[in-house]
């Protein structure tokens, strides 16, 4: 018997491995749900906005290195996927998006939620395809996945209305090649990138995401020049944990002991990194980038030598041609001032902070309503986290309070919408990990204005009694934003939220809802959330006015924020 249109993409899926689709039916969509319907190991996750959907399939996508699926009707069921599936593109995962479209009779004419999907999704998408024929599905659906695998990205389908039930003549198995070439420069770029590295002293490096599948090359690397290593935010996951080298961040959310490695070095190496803020590279050293994506190379900051291929097999070329490093002062320094801004920002986690005479002070200006500190709370859940646990993060505050106090040791993950910048993104990344890995701990950092945005979508969590733990940064502020304006010398405008109790509507949509208002119950509050059995969201009454200090903080940033803050204060914007 022939399959339909429908089948043969369900079919194709399952082949693929893909578990769940997530999405919000739709008459255009509805023989594909259908097909989920009457098949064995593939289930249809109904999410109550097209955006929450996307972000699931995208996060399933970056956790499991696999194809992650999602699926909006005509017009504005597609329209309503787009950010998800610019933060899936922004973070160069596969991702196959389905969409709807109205009947193939009447493409063209201005029919009833007719949207154009080919032009809506040519930023979005490496590739772009409409079924007007069952015929074209086979040959489609291979394409659609395999550039979809191929340059990291989203592929997305259309099938009208009418094509979705029609039998496909000439039906055949599909085939999906994803197995993906290991690529490396040749010997002569290689040995030029050892001479200049050999000629240099003080060598550090800047670790992204695309080295993190060759930990024990960059770490003998490391470990063979003496050098300090700077993370991205991206590569806390795999280089963080165990790592005698690493320094943490750099950048607005950084650290001053990155930024001194970073600015006194003599060589700069970049491994799998496109770290986009072109202002926190260092000046007059030299510099060697290997990345896979050649497009890639000094596209940030000037190179004297790039090479275009697959981190791990370019420094096993690479490694033997290097001199070892006998001074390791560089590194030592760089530590050393790692290890004191630490103990700094453990002394701002401890909750008797606010105890001691300087934080009694402190806390009588900025914190008179003994609002948790939000490093309190981070520290907290990162104590108390499994070590192989999950973590997603929304955009802004609660991203910065996580790089400073989350490790990432053990088997953890970590996602979030870090090259798109989205908000809203923490809890349906959360939602789509859960489901890849049920028997995972799975840990939400969420801002108040993102989950507020998506607020709906906890019922998809309920519904599938999901056990994710929402922490939710509730600063009632958009916190970023205010930071942004202060240090510009702005006063605060337009970023004050008025939340409701975020626990007591968990509550009223069937999840554990515990809110935590005061210091003194903090510990207590986070205990509880991890301890409770089935999803949890802990709404915790943040300090609104505590700041991050960038790693680099300027004369004229500080005196811009006391600029704001006068201004603030004249306006009476302060108690």
């Amino acid at each position: 018997m022939a399959r339909t249109v429908a089948r043969v993409i369900i079919d194709a899926l399952q082949e693929l491995g893909v578990r769940q689709v997530f999405g919000v039916v739709g008459d255009a969509l509805n023989p594909l749900t259908d097909a989920i319907r009457t098949s064995e190991g593939i289930d249809w996750i109904g999410c109550r906005h097209e955006e929450a959907a996307a972000f699931a399939a995208s996060a399933q996508s970056q956790l499991s290195g696999t194809l992650g699926v999602c699926m909006g009707t005509v017009g504005p069921g597609a329209v309503h996927l787009l950010n998800g599936l610019y933060d899936a593109a922004k973070s160069r995962t596969p991702v196959l998006a389905i969409t709807g479209q109205v009947p193939v009779s009447e493409l063209g004419g201005d029919y009833f939620q007719e949207v154009d999907n080919d032009l809506l999704f040519r930023d979005v998408a490496v590739h772009r395809a409409t079924v007007t024929d069952p015929g074209q599905v086979p040959r489609q659906l291979e394409a659609a996945v395999r550039t979809a695998f191929a340059e990291g990205g989203v592929a997305v389908l259309t099938v009208p209305a009418d094509v979705g039930p029609l039998e496909v003549p000439g039906d055949r198995p599909l085939s999906f090649p994803r197995s993906r070439p290991v690529v490396r420069p040749d010997d002569p770029e290689v040995w030029a990138a050892a001479e200049l590295i050999n000629a240099a002293s003080r060598v550090t490096l800047l670790v992204g995401q695309g080295a993190r599948a060759s930990r024990t090359e960059v770490l003998a690397l490391a470990e063979r020049l003496a050098a300090p290593m700077v993370l991205t935010l991206k590569a806390k996951e795999g280089f963080e944990g165990d790592n005698p080298y690493q320094v943490g961040q750099t950048g607005l959310i950084g650290n001053p002991a990155a930024a001194h490695a970073l600015d006194s070095c003599d060589a700069l190496v970049m491994l799998g990194t496109d770290f986009p803020y072109r202002d926190w590279y260092p000046r007059g050293c030299t510099v060697v980038q290997i990345d896979v994506r050649a497009a890639h190379l000094g596209r940030r900051t000037p190179v004297d030598a790039g090479l275009a291929g697959d981190v791990g097999a370019t420094l096993r070329a690479l490694l033997p041609m290097l001199d070892t490093v006998h001074e390791r002062d560089h590194l030592e320094d760089a530590r050393g001032r790692f290890a004191q801004w630490q103990a700094d920002q453990a002394r701002l986690a401890d909750p008797g902070h606010d105890d001691r005479p300087a934080g009694r002070l402190r806390a009588a200006l900025d914190n008179p309503g003994d609002d948790v500190r939000p490093e309190a709370l981070a520290a907290a859940v990162d104590a108390i986290a499994d070590a192989d646990a999950v973590f997603t993060s929304d955009t802004g505050m609660a991203t910065v309070w996580l790089s400073r106090f989350v490790t990432m040791r053990g088997n953890r993950r970590l996602i979030g919408s870090y090259n798109l910048g989205s908000m809203a993104n923490a809890m349906p990344q959360a939602l789509g990990a859960q489901l890849w890995a049920p028997d995972r701990q799975v840990v939400a950092f969420c801002g108040d204005g993102g989950l507020s945005m998506l607020l709906g979508d906890l019922l998809t969590v309920r519904i599938h009694r999901l056990p994710v733990k929402l922490i939710v940064f509730d600063n009632r502020r958009l916190g970023m934003v205010t930071l942004e304006q202060e240090q510009n010398g702005l006063p605060e405008f337009g970023t004050e939220l008025d939340n409701p109790d975020f626990a007591a509507v968990a509550t009223a949509l069937g999840i554990t809802g515990i809110r935590v208002t005061e210091a003194a119950g903090l510990h207590e509050g986070v205990r509880a959330a991890f301890a409770t059995p089935g999803p949890v969201l802990l709404d915790v009454l943040t300090n609104p006015q505590e700041v991050a200090v960038p790693a680099r903080p300027t004369l004229r940033q500080g005196w811009d924020f006391g600029v704001a803050k006068a201004k603030e204060l004249l306006n009476g914007r302060r108690d």
